[in-house]
């Protein structure tokens, strides 16, 4: 993992970088497995609060390694999508590997933020879109690429896109692949924030995150992300039922403690 995945922990922020900068951080076979065994690390670690992700060197991910494209060129097709890299297979799991390479990102309990630079394209615009919260610089690029190559976005990419830009958009950007600057993704809802320093500002966040209750954040995670996936007599009532396990929890008593004794909190993980 560690020539493809970086993890470093410090004061309860995961800085998970990807490494493979000599590729741009293209994603090959390697790349998949490493994102889902770093999505598994943290998920694992409760003395995390929340995550940054972003790539190293020249930008965040240029997509998928153009070797695999070959491969699917003159391969055999296979279920599931061209490469032997994204078989359906995957351990029982609702996705398959490729998608779980990003979706593990979207189903972490603590708030993911992706820092984007550079190109982040197909597989990399994805896997972007699997954060909860994204930062980007001005002359970043993001693109929903795979019509180039024939291909459709298979990375969770259709069911994130619609629901951050609309269905027109997402049509429209998928139909056509067309590269779409820095600026305009946060004017479209592709990305949260601007910043001439994307990593350095999703860290400041993210440590801001990870001094609140870690409860108050991981269940106020959940409710938001399941909006339109219930019910609303659903979402209520889990509102409520959640509203009711916090009030009086040692965090929550910890929460209300701190701030009439203007002290920093200490909360339990």
């Amino acid at each position: 993992m560690k020539d493809r995945v970086s993890i470093d922990v410090s004061e309860g922020v995961a800085d998970v970088r990807l490494v493979r900068a000599e590729k741009m951080n293209a994603v090959d076979g390697a790349m998949f497995e490493a994102l889902i065994e770093a999505g598994d690390i943290c998920a694992a670690d409760r003395s995390i609060r929340a995550i940054v992700l972003s790539g190293e060197g020249r930008g965040f991910c240029a997509g998928l390694d153009f070797g695999s494209f070959q491969a699917m060129a003159s391969g055999p097709r296979r279920e599931g999508g061209g490469s032997g890299e994204r078989l359906l297979d995957n351990e029982g799991r609702i996705t398959s590997r490729g998608q779980q390479a990003v979706y593990t990102w979207t189903e972490q309990a603590v708030p993911v933020i992706a820092a984007v630079h550079g190109p982040a394209l197909g597989a990399g615009f994805q896997l972007a879109l699997g954060a909860d919260i994204r930062f980007i610089h001005p002359e970043a690029t993001m693109s929903v690429l795979e019509i180039r190559w024939g291909l459709i976005p298979d990375m969770t990419g259709t069911q994130m896109l619609p629901r951050l830009v609309g269905l027109d958009v997402a049509k429209e950007l998928t139909f056509t692949g067309r590269m779409v600057p820095g600026t305009e993704c946060v004017e479209l809802g592709l990305a949260t924030h601007l910043s001439d320093d994307p990593h350095a500002d999703a860290m400041a966040l993210a440590r801001e995150i990870a001094s609140k209750s870690p409860d108050a954040i991981r269940h106020g995670k959940r409710l938001l992300s399941q909006v339109g996936q219930v019910t609303v007599a659903e979402q209520f009532a889990d509102e409520a039922r959640t509203m009711g396990s916090l009030i009086g929890s040692p965090n929550q008593l910890e929460s209300v403690s701190a701030y009439f004794e203007k002290r920093d909190p200490v909360y339990e993980d």
